[in-house]
């Protein structure tokens, strides 16, 4: 199947966003890359919408030449689910099946796409999967009101943690929350809907590219209008996953998906500007997990400063400007560093399915 550039692009801007959030050594970063404690936006709490959303336009690119089997779509959720578990219990130590963590990335993703893309072959209709997508996220948002009405987003007590309880503190995130939990799931799936109608569009042969931009762009004052005006209910949450959060964060990826479609069609050379991205973008679950376990690996081995990636840091940019300062490139460079890689399986035409 021919490949989507600004596709490709989004999806390897989210991948990179995740990576370069991930790598502050030892916690050092300036807030805007941390995600929010409990409620608020950060800009890296766009990384992880950002590929759901993206996932669900591929998968909408996809349904377009074949309808997934059943059987086809259980497979792959199965499979990022077990890739998922066997990520958490890295590294291999003793004790580790008491204290698993059982949720996580790979697993919201492999419930999202399994619960969006039922709805989405069931419905098959675009204005009753948007209907589908709100249902979703009034759903979300009634439970946590029912469960606890008087503080229905507490981190100490809320239904997302109540749900995910049932498998046991030790077995999430924290004692009080897991930002990838069970109940998250539901709103997840909503953004992913949000991406696949997107998607729907992008395939559309009928309008025309300034059509789709001014279509995408239109969707993406109303959702985030409709987010701002949600978030008057319920607080804006990626740890909950909130409906005003699934809103926002998906208003604004359609408006940078209707962007990259402009710039693209009116300035084709862009596309080397924004060819790194697009060589991640092809293989982004590799790298997500090359990465992170990369990090893992850096971190458990033993140097003076504790380990070897604090100990890199400390002897290179932790006295730039201020440590701050000094992790923001310190964590630039770890992002730019994989990007030849990703480029050789590009040219290369390799692209590693997970």
């Amino acid at each position: 199947m021919r490949r989507i550039y600004s596709l490709d692009v989004l999806r390897g801007l989210a991948i990179m966003i995740m990576v370069f959030v991930d790598a502050p050594p030892n916690g050092i970063a300036y807030p805007i890359f941390i995600h929010a404690a409990w409620e608020g936006l950060t800009f890296a709490d766009f990384a992880f919408p950002g590929f759901v959303f993206a996932m669900g336009i591929s998968a909408a690119v996809s349904m377009s030449k074949r309808i997934p089997t059943t059987k086809k779509i259980l497979n792959r959720t199965a499979m990022l689910f077990i890739i998922g578990i066997i990520f958490n219990m890295l590294p291999f130590n003793a004790g580790a099946l008491e204290n698993l963590r059982i949720f996580g990335i790979l697993q919201r993703l492999a419930l999202t796409y399994a619960l969006g893309i039922f709805i989405a072959r069931a419905i098959r209709n675009d204005f009753g999967i948007l209907i589908a997508a709100f249902c979703l996220l009034i759903l979300s948002s009634i439970g946590f009101h029912i469960y606890a009405p008087d503080n229905p987003f507490a981190e100490e007590d809320n239904i997302s943690r109540a749900v995910d309880y049932i498998f046991g503190a030790n077995h999430m995130y924290t004692a009080t929350h897991d930002p990838e939990g069970l109940y998250g799931t539901i709103a997840s799936a909503a953004s992913f809907l949000f991406g696949f109608l997107v998607g729907r569009v992008l395939i559309d042969n009928v309008t025309t590219t300034r059509g789709k931009i001014f279509l995408l762009s239109v969707a993406a004052i109303i959702f985030l209008v409709a987010g701002e005006l949600w978030s008057l209910l319920d607080i804006v949450a990626k740890r909950l996953w909130t409906a005003p959060f699934a809103l926002i964060t998906s208003g604004v990826e359609i408006f940078l998906f209707a962007v990259l479609i402009y710039l693209f069609d009116k300035v084709p050379r862009s596309k080397n500007f924004f060819q790194p991205l697009c060589a991640v973008g092809t293989n982004p679950l590799f790298f997500f997990l090359l990465t992170n376990i990369a990090l893992m690996l850096l971190y458990i081995i033993p140097a003076p400063a504790g380990n070897f990636y604090v100990w890199i840091f400390q002897g290179t940019f932790a006295n730039l400007i201020s440590p701050q300062f000094g992790s923001m490139i310190f964590c630039a460079l770890w992002c730019i560093m994989w990007l030849p890689l990703a480029e050789f399986l590009y040219r290369r035409g390799i692209v590693i399915k997970i």
